[in-house]
């Protein structure tokens, strides 16, 4: 073992030992290094004031991969083996501005300024990933970045201007801007970028990283076989991924997290694949890696994906942990319910898959035993005439959590309803299948009075909660709104219909 974390800052290699760690990648950028340009916003991931950009090596170790995530509730030692970008960063030596930079002051992109140094950030890994970003690509980019005082219009005229400024620097002045896209083409990368690579390279290591500090301990292995070894011994240890709920449960709630076990370091874990029968992706595969593969075969699922958090929480979070946690309100579940979804959950050296609807007892409590965690996700492929829908109901398109999300898999068989599954999340303590509901439904014609009967049976699979971001009766209500919307997209209806105002 190692109890040494290891990471690259401005070029340079950071050592650093006996760190607290639950200890923010914030925290220690404004109060051990004075680099005051990382805002505080909000410290739970959702204003972006606090984005900077962590690069690391790609699956096959010869070029970098850059992505914004939210220092306020990424842990320091998850930086172990990679290299932090933050806005102080982008300047040149001679205090030439970056590009992004550039464009932010000619196009007035700042206007208190609070947020601008997050919104750089965001922008510079579109800069670095994406050569020509849509209209679409750049606000998805920025949809973690909020700006109270409405400036989004300039921001994105920046945006589109970046790359000008880009064009015009000659190879002598580059800096970070050095060969933009270089993770997208092969023969791209320039010498700075490349003395990065081989850095990371080095600090790359099989050991497991053991970072005590008092009472507290992070473990970091790099192998299954060694996770699995640890996550027996110390069985009530918090299961470390993307950090994206596990940090609030120290910004927020003040929890002290005594052991710690990070599976982002687990190379077995990273890998996602298909064959005929399903997708087989890695529990520490993060959102912005799985959707895409998701997407491939389930492409009326793209605008859920989308409205899943933010690109700095997707870059960070996992699929995996966003299933493990076991909230009611997760996006995925849903969705991966309807489907058939089963996972893998491993204790030791032995292996179960269950269904993911058989996962979630009661909230936040799981058929996981003592010892054991989900290692992969198993989503089936959509089957041959199979209709799958999801409707996500919040107060705000982007970065908003789920009032009401609905999911719908649907086969039909001359006319008659052959296969269907129903499921919801956020109307009650577990995201559960509408069984009552399947069974008004099966072996019916799909017609307006049967899809009614369904809409009336959801009543009894469900009892909504009542809180903050809905009322009770609206979920009731809404639950089977979705319903009927799915049936009129499904049935090829093309009237006009007051669905919304639809009540028993």
């Amino acid at each position: 073992m190692t109890d040494t974390i290891r990471f690259v800052l401005d070029g340079n290699v950071v050592t650093l030992r006996d760190v607290d760690p639950t200890r923010t990648v914030l925290q220690y950028l404004r109060e051990d290094r004075q680099r005051t340009g990382t805002k505080e916003g909000c410290a739970e991931g959702d204003c972006g004031a606090c984005t900077v950009v962590v690069a690391e090596l790609s699956a096959d170790r010869n070029r970098l991969q850059y992505r914004a995530i939210n220092s306020c509730i990424q842990f320091l030692p998850t930086l172990d083996g990679k290299e932090l970008i933050t806005v102080e960063s982008l300047a040149a030596d001679d205090a030439q501005l970056h590009p992004v930079q550039q464009a932010m002051v000619d196009c007035h992109g700042a206007q208190c300024g609070f947020c601008t140094p997050g919104f750089v950030m965001s922008l510079f890994a579109v800069y670095k990933t994406q050569e020509n970003p849509s209209r679409k690509d750049i606000d998805d980019a920025l949809a973690g970045n909020l700006c109270r005082c409405t400036g989004y219009r300039p921001i994105i005229d920046a945006a589109k201007k970046m790359y000008e400024y880009g064009s015009e620097i000659s190879s002598e002045d580059q800096h970070w801007m050095n060969c933009s896209f270089s993770s997208a083409t092969e023969n791209a990368i320039e010498p700075s970028e490349m003395m990065t690579v081989e850095l990371l390279r080095s600090l790359a290591h099989s050991q497991t990283l053991h970072v005590q500090h008092g009472n507290k301990q992070y473990f970091a292995p790099t192998s299954l076989a060694e996770f699995a070894q640890l996550v027996e011994k110390h069985p009530d240890a918090c299961i470390l991924a993307g950090g994206t709920d596990v940090g609030l449960w120290v910004t927020k709630q003040f929890r002290d997290l005594h052991t710690v076990l990070y599976i982002g370091n687990v190379r077995e874990l990273h890998s996602a694949s298909v064959n005929r029968k399903h997708l087989d992706i890695g529990a520490a595969v993060t959102l912005t890696d799985a959707m895409p593969l998701i997407i491939e075969h389930y492409p009326d699922l793209e605008e859920l994906f989308l409205r899943f958090a933010s690109p700095p929480i997707r870059n960070a979070g996992t699929l995996g942990g966003n299933i493990a946690n076991a909230s009611p309100i997760g996006d995925t579940m849903p969705v991966l319910i309807a489907i058939g979804t089963t996972i893998i959950l491993r204790k030791g050296s032995k292996t179960r898959e269950i269904a993911l609807d058989d996962f979630y007892l009661d909230y936040q409590k799981t058929a996981s035993k003592p010892g054991e965690f989900v290692e992969r996700i198993r989503i089936p492929l959509p089957g041959k005439n199979q209709c799958v829908r999801t409707y996500k109901l919040s107060k705000r398109f982007d970065q908003d959590i789920s009032a009401v999300c609905g999911a719908y898999a649907l086969r039909l068989k001359d006319r008659r309803v052959d296969h269907v599954r129903v499921a919801y999340g956020g109307v009650a303590a577990i995201p559960k299948r509408a069984q009552e509901c399947e069974k008004a439904l099966l072996g019916k014609e799909w017609t307006e009075e049967t899809v009614r009967a369904g809409m009336a049976a959801l009543d009894t699979d469900y009892s909504p909660i009542g809180d903050m971001r809905a009322s009770k009766e609206y979920r009731q209500l809404t639950t089977r709104n979705l319903l009927y919307r799915f049936w009129l997209e499904s049935s090829g209806y093309e009237g006009e219909t007051n669905v919304y105002n639809y009540s028993r």
